[in-house]
């Protein structure tokens, strides 16, 4: 295997397609470490290219997720070593991508069994009984469906199945006349008037993190975006390997500002709760606002080149969810 650069993405090839491969060894004991770091590679969508040796499609975003894996697990005493690989010398790339994709259809066919299954249990219900119980299972397989259709890089074929049993359920569920509508360390006082700075192009947990601390910790703050290797001198770190203020065992930097600032508030507890889900995709607190936070925080990187721009539109977004979510039932 042949490794990239480390600095810089568009040092690569030109046409070739960038891996992320982790290797990982953790102790035997205790096993729920490992359990942990399994199920979340599981959540990434990881495949195994050989027993400890995990790939991921190279983005920042994968990146940036291998990184945070690696540190929680020399942090619990095992050894984590991260390669960015242009070419895979024995194995062609179509067979790398056909990894991903049997990986898949593993899942699609799980949940394609599920969906027979719900449809059966509706053929058998009783004229007139209520379908309360169907309506749940339909959304949590929705919701499952997603999940999984957002780890799915290469459009594995077992979706089309899938997607073709959800909708039929979805239509003898929902009538027209009733289908719902598509849902859209540190005293932290002594840090007032601080600059802070984190990497550029903020997605879920940073944006959400300068939004607690402008709105709850400190008005004054002023945020910079820079790669961690030109962090400013004198400038907090946030939401970057190593920083105080970031991801500590299982949380989010969100959760760890949060926690810090002791803030006895519901909304905001709820809050974290979301940004965990959408942030980690680890399902901990099983919180369906946080797909939709993800894709509208995409949306906006996708549309706005400019960081402090994205920011302040983010910032919108989590306002308005701090002022909804007590209506939330």
């Amino acid at each position: 295997m042949t490794e990239s650069p480390p600095d810089s993405m568009s040092q690569a090839p030109a046409g070739a397609a960038a891996w992320l491969l982790l290797m990982v060894s953790l102790p035997p004991h205790p096993s729920s470490v490992r359990v942990r770091v399994w199920r979340k590679l599981r959540a990434l969508g990881a495949v195994a290219l050989k027993p400890s040796v995990y790939l991921l499609p190279m983005s920042p975003e994968h990146l940036e997720r291998f990184q945070w894996l690696a540190q929680e697990t020399q942090k619990a005493g095992g050894e984590a070593t991260l390669l960015r690989v242009y070419r895979i010398e024995n194995m062609p790339r179509d067979d790398v991508v056909r990894l991903f994709q049997q990986a898949r259809d593993e899942d699609y066919r799980a949940l394609a069994e599920r969906y027979r299954k719900l449809a059966r249990g509706l053929e058998r219900r009783a004229a007139g009984r209520r379908a309360s119980s169907q309506r749940e299972e339909m959304a949590r397989l929705t919701r499952e469906a997603e999940r999984v259709r957002s780890i799915d890089f290469f459009d594995a074929p077992g979706y089309e199945e899938v997607r073709r049993l959800r909708d039929t359920l979805e239509m003898r569920l929902h009538p027209r006349q009733e289908r719902p509508a598509a849902s859209a360390g540190t005293a932290l006082d002594a840090l007032r008037g601080s600059r802070w700075v984190t990497r550029p192009r903020p997605h879920v947990d940073r944006i959400a993190s300068a939004w607690l601390i402008k709105r709850f910790i400190d008005p004054e703050a002023e945020f910079l975006f820079a790669p961690p290797e030109k962090f400013p001198a004198g400038a907090i770190p946030f939401d970057a390997l190593g920083a105080e203020f970031g991801h500590q065992g299982e949380d989010c930097t969100f959760e760890t500002v949060l926690g810090r600032a002791g803030l006895p508030d519901r909304r905001l507890a709820s809050l974290a709760e979301i940004v965990h889900d959408a942030d980690l995709r680890d399902d901990k607190f099983g919180r369906e606002e946080a797909r939709g936070l993800d894709l509208a925080l995409r949306g906006l990187l996708a549309a706005l080149p400019d960081d402090q721009t994205v920011l302040a539109h983010g910032m919108t977004i989590f306002d308005g969810l701090y002022a909804t979510i007590g209506e939330r039932r």
